[in-house]
């Protein structure tokens, strides 16, 4: 371990992090192919699931504002293993709880607070202090990937522990998994914590917060990044159950699952290196566009294994590729003083979306019997993001002095 002067190795922190993200996203991108082995056997409605899981989404996007919080403060090695905990606690009640309320609060509200403090912000905070400025872009590059990867990675590998083992006995080997946080969250440990000099500040919190809500852009790119979190949520979870209604095989929705994380690898490197190009918000636009019109065609040629895998690896691409522009686009419009703050706001938005697109998807399912209308609605959402983030001004916010 280095010393108290020096910063983590970028290796060491690339390697941990990476890892931590791996095995916290890649869990969390295959809850869906749970949706119907435990809604069968407690004799649940898909909404009672689906509400669980809308939950976790916004408890997430709260306590990511705190674990952030926390993690800037205490160091993020105990945020993680707090993290980590929760997570194989949350996994465990998933597992053996037989009410609703009880699922809820595991997979909701245990779930929820774990990745808060197992995902982005707190891997990214430790990579802020310790990779040089030059390279820091990149660094999180590699952990945004790592997420996507761990979906290639971790939702076959859920599927088969599901087939061969059960969903109860599934989720219980997840929960042992996720305690392998805690020895990587050692290689994170940053012995100089606090060590180096915070960034000086022309603004408060309050100050950066009334600018940013009072600035019509920043407006756009929450409504742009709500629409973001209903797709890739309801698709994420609700997808594997539409496939099986449609007479597909449960290892089609795993391999779709699957491929949509391995192309979002390419997808979300992609955007950042056309965001140094070109105009972010034309990214955006394009992104979301695309997203309507996948899910179109998806909808209008007939069903097969093959068109799942095509329209999965289109919606690969264009999964979480909205993550670079937009937290770069938060960073030129306002600075990065408090980059962390304004982005977790936006996030919060996104969860919001994730939450109504995985609770209607149950709730219109169930009085229904059918998920068209949410399909409808992510195309007309689509469109609707596309056309807002158009209008987004890029420039450096202007600041008289009075202001800052």
């Amino acid at each position: 371990m280095s010393s108290t002067s020096q910063p983590l190795s970028i290796t060491q922190v690339l390697v941990c992090g990476a890892t931590i993200v791996t095995l916290s996203m890649g869990i969390r991108h295959g809850f869906g192919l749970w949706l119907q082995p435990i809604t069968q056997a407690q004799e649940w409605t898909r909404e009672t699931f689906a509400f669980a899981i809308a939950i976790q989404n916004l408890v997430w996007g709260v306590s990511g504002i705190f674990a952030g919080m926390a993690a800037d403060k205490f160091g993020a090695f105990r945020v993680i293993i707090i993290g980590a905990l929760l997570y194989a606690l949350g996994l465990c009640g998933m597992a053996l709880t037989t009410t609703p309320l009880t699922f809820t609060l595991a997979t909701g509200a245990l779930i929820g607070m774990a990745q808060a403090g197992t995902t982005y912000a707190v891997i990214y905070g430790v990579i802020g202090r310790n990779v040089p400025a030059e390279k820091r872009s990149w660094a999180m590059g590699v952990a945004a990937a790592a997420g996507s990867f761990g979906q290639f990675l971790m939702v076959p590998t859920e599927g088969f522990l599901i087939s061969h083992f059960g969903w109860q006995e599934a989720l219980l080997a997840l929960a042992a998994a996720t305690l392998l946080m805690i020895p990587l969250a050692r290689g994170l440990r940053e012995p100089a914590f606090g060590g180096a000099a915070a960034p000086a500040r022309q603004q408060s919190i309050g100050q950066a917060l009334r600018e940013a809500f009072k600035y019509p852009s920043f407006q756009l790119l929450m409504a742009g990044y709500f629409v973001c979190g209903f797709q890739v949520v309801f698709i994420g979870v609700h997808m594997p159950s539409y496939l099986k209604d449609q007479g597909l095989s449960p290892q089609v929705a795993s391999y779709a699952l699957a491929l949509i994380g391995l192309f979002n690898v390419f997808g979300t490197y992609a955007a950042g290196v056309l965001g140094q190009k070109m105009p972010k918000k034309y990214i955006l636009a394009f992104i979301y566009f695309a997203r309507a019109i996948a899910i179109s065609v998806f909808l209008l040629v007939p069903l097969s294994p093959m068109s799942v895998y095509v329209f999965s690896a289109v919606m690969g691409v264009l999964w979480l590729s909205t993550i670079p522009p937009t937290n770069a686009t938060i960073a030129q419009i306002f600075g990065v003083a408090h980059l962390s703050m304004l982005g977790g706001f936006v996030f919060f938005s996104h969860q919001i979306g994730s939450f109504l697109g995985v609770w209607l998807g149950g709730y219109l399912y169930d009085k229904t019997g059918s998920y068209d209308i949410v399909w409808y609605i992510a195309i007309g959402l689509g469109v609707f993001a596309a056309l807002v983030n158009l209008p987004v001004r890029e420039a450096p916010i202007g600041r008289t002095p009075q202001a800052a």
